[in-house]
């Protein structure tokens, strides 16, 4: 796959300095200039006005340094950079602001050619991730997947995935999650309505239990049965839920 040439800008407050670089990059044919800038001022109108792809950075220059320049610029807009300078003891810095490479002057050839094959790799990746097609990001689920409780005078988050089972109690539903229980005023039919039935399973009039909280099932007399939760809790299973249980559960 064929990349785009690299838009490049080169700030430094010498002239010469950009020179050098002019002269530096003629071996670089996918490397497109777009223009100069004598300080960092200059540069933050070049960047909004031309959008370039990468920059070749002064560090010390009149006014506004090279470091604030790139601190003022958003982090997933930034150009790329590579910065040029006489002064060698602020590589580490530079490398913590996310410079590519940091190349001195009077610039070397081979030196040079090093960072831009570093640019060039980073340019490429760049590229490639961005024409990968991207899995479709599923639907968002229609069914619950939080609860908010009044509990004393706060209010509570539940996980769905915390709740074990609901007990209905008039206009309100008894949630039990681990050793907490809250009284949520809302209908049990009402909530269940909210609830992804592939996980919430009704197993009486006034029982809904999570199905991944039931460990066993013991029958009882005349079509009845019980149901064990893996913390021990029985909760009765009524005949008339007898079938859509099995279903769940998948029982014979």
């Amino acid at each position: 796959m064929s990349t785009p040439p690299i838009r490049t800008l080169l700030v430094d407050d010498e002239v010469l300095a950009r020179l050098a670089i002019r002269q530096a990059l003629a071996s670089h044919p996918d490397v497109e200039i777009v223009g100069e800038c004598g300080n960092a001022i200059e540069a933050q109108q070049a960047i909004r006005a031309l959008d370039p792809d990468l920059l070749f950075l002064d560090i010390r220059m009149p006014g506004m340094d090279g470091f604030k320049l790139l601190h003022g610029l958003k982090r997933d807009t930034a150009p790329m950079v590579v910065f040029a300078t006489a002064f060698g003891q602020h590589a580490l810095r530079a490398f913590d602001a996310d410079a590519l490479d940091y190349v001195l002057k009077p610039i070397d050839q081979e030196r040079f050619d090093q960072a831009m094959t570093r640019v060039r790799r980073h340019w490429q990746g760049m590229h490639t991730a961005s024409a990968a097609p991207r899995a479709a990001a599923p639907p968002p689920s229609p069914y619950l997947q939080r609860l908010s409780v009044q509990h004393g005078e706060h209010i509570r988050v539940i996980p769905v995935d915390d709740i074990d089972w609901l007990r209905a109690d008039g206009n309100y539903v008894h949630i039990r999650a681990g050793a907490a229980s809250y009284l949520h005023r809302e209908s049990l039919r009402q909530l269940l309505a909210s609830l992804d039935p592939s996980r919430f399973l009704r197993i009486h009039r006034g029982i809904v239990v999570n199905v991944e909280r039931i460990r066993e099932v013991h029958p009882l007399f005349q079509g009845s049965a019980e149901v064990v939760l893996r913390d021990g809790t029985r909760l009765n299973l009524s005949r008339r839920f007898r079938m859509q249980a099995r279903r769940a559960l998948g029982m014979a």
